[in-house]
């Protein structure tokens, strides 16, 4: 009898696979990374091709540390990158073109002359997403545009398009040999192209952006059998986007919880019930998760673009670190930022402000600030950035939260997590099993299959590990924050014509380099 859950957690930096219990504990592992690609100032690409490959790899790293095989599952869930954009050959199995991913600004001109005089918030009324470059539909339109012959052959049907989820979902179920081309309610309300309200895609929005609906895959529950994997012959029974599938882990299933995920970026998550609440402070509306036949259930998201991200800067582009756990040493060092603040709108600013043409800055600069300060400042940064979703998402909803559930990579980071506490002025809390996105998919899985009973089980199965509590006088909080809205003033308007050609001139320098 099967006994355990595979969760495939395709995500930004990293793909990963890992089996869990019955209990929701981790059982094995496996784990790689795929190369970041940059072509130019604001391009952001992954290899399609390479993803598929570290899948089909960790998925046996997993089984191979366990000693498992497929009879040993009962289920397996994707959960992946949202917004990171596919588009394959439905005959090859080949992408015409890199992944581009949620970070790319590429489509800063697409997004404008989509909105013309309407403006950002043209297509929020029924797809619940401002006109950003975050967003999978203009990604596609400019693959269509500019890969040569792309769109002769999306026309003439050849062409598939879909989030990560979708690509590897295809590519389990067979790919060339039958591969099943199914998106869930959580990916498909990314893309600038779903009804919230009827779960459906919207023709008129894809004719806008040019984009066949024979291109599109079948929009499902994300938690539901939809097909089974060609080698190991599982069911694959659960998709949620990551940060959905973070949510439905931490067992946020009542109207008012939320979650806040610590990855490469941000994402605050506040379930909102059946209600879908528009919002009028810079949120996004989004699907939480929908159960099989069950109503679908939405949730209000601060989406945040850089945080984790700005660690692996600091370390890969700067140098200031060695790895990653050695900015929290860094930053011990100092009671505080020494009035340096960081604002890391490296592809610009999401929630609240949605500017793509902000850019990074440090600001606050005296000889007084050290290495350990501009450590710290990175670290506050993240807390800082998640104070203004909570602002944003306390006025939508009406309820100011009583504390906030977290998980990912950074909340490893103790240092930052009392510093996150004290700038929100409400308690942290982490639970026992950190990886809540993977662990999400496999329970949506495990519910579609039986293995699990149903939420309950989620809600059971959850255990608090650690709660921080404000330390700071609101004084103090207040103080901080007000400095910080400051900063981040500083990074508005800062691309504008000269200064895109000037990236665009550093991109050809470095091509011919």
């Amino acid at each position: 009898m099967a006994e355990y859950v595979l969760a495939i957690d395709q995500g930004t930096t990293s793909t990963r696979a890992i089996v869990f219990t019955k209990s929701g504990e981790i059982h094995s592992v496996g784990q790689k990374e795929h190369e970041q690609i940059f072509p130019k100032a604001g391009w952001v690409e992954h290899d399609p091709a390479e993803i598929w490959a570290n899948t089909t790899e960790v998925i046996g790293m997993a089984l191979g540390k366990a000693n498992l095989t497929g009879r040993d599952l009962a289920a397996i869930g994707i959960t992946n990158q949202r917004e990171t954009t596919v588009v394959w050959d439905r005959t090859t199995g080949e992408a015409v073109y890199n992944a581009i991913v949620w970070q790319d600004t590429r489509t800063s001109k697409i997004v404008a002359e989509l909105g013309g005089d309407e403006g950002a918030d043209k297509y929020k009324a029924v797809c619940g997403l401002p006109l950003a470059t975050y967003f999978s539909g203009p990604k596609v339109k400019w693959i269509l545009d500019n890969v040569e012959g792309a769109r002769a052959k999306a026309e003439a049907g050849d062409l598939l398009f879909g989030n990560t989820d979708s690509w590897v979902l295809w590519n389990l179920t067979g790919g060339v040999n039958g591969g099943v081309h199914v998106t869930d309610v959580t990916n498909a309300s990314r893309t600038m192209l779903m009804d919230l309200k009827t779960l459906a895609w919207d023709e008129s929005i894809a004719a806008d952006m040019g984009i066949p609906m024979s291109m599109l895959p079948e929009i499902r529950s994300s938690s539901e059998v939809y097909g089974e994997s060609d080698k190991l012959h599982v069911p694959i029974a659960g998709i949620l986007g990551d940060q959905q599938a973070a949510t439905f882990g931490q067992a946020c299933f009542e109207k008012g919880m939320s979650k806040n995920t610590y990855g490469t970026g941000n994402f605050m998550l506040l379930n909102t019930g059946t209600e879908i609440v528009p919002s009028e402070n810079g949120l996004l509306t989004t699907v939480c998760y929908k159960i099989g036949e069950q109503d679908a259930v939405y949730a209000l998201e601060g989406s945040i673009a850089v945080t984790g991200s700005l660690v692996q800067w600091l370390r890969d582009n700067i140098g200031l670190i060695k790895d990653a756990p050695e900015i929290e040493t860094l930053a011990k060092e100092v009671e505080d930022n020494g009035g340096c603040y960081i604002v890391p709108a490296f592809s610009g600013l999401f929630a609240p402000y949605w500017k793509d043409d902000a850019r990074g800055a440090i600001v606050g600069l005296t000889r007084y600030v050290n290495k350990h300060h501009i450590a710290r400042a990175a670290l506050e940064a993240t807390a800082f950035q998640t104070r203004e979703v909570l602002d944003a998402m306390n006025a939508d909803s009406g309820v100011d939260l009583s504390e906030l559930r977290v998980d990912g990579g950074m909340i490893a980071n103790e240092t930052l997590m009392q510093f996150q506490a004290d700038i929100l002025g409400v308690d942290v809390v982490r639970p026992k099993v950190a990886e809540t996105t993977a662990l999400g998919a496999a329970y949506a899985a495990g519910i579609a299959v039986g293995f699990f009973s149903g939420e309950q089980d989620v809600i059971d199965n959850w255990a608090e590990d650690k709660r921080w509590t404000p330390q700071m006088d609101d004084a103090e909080r207040e103080r901080l924050y007000r400095t910080w809205k400051k900063a981040v003033t500083k990074t508005f308007d800062w691309v504008d014509d000269d200064t895109e050609k000037a990236e665009a001139a550093v991109a050809e320098q470095s091509e011919d380099a």
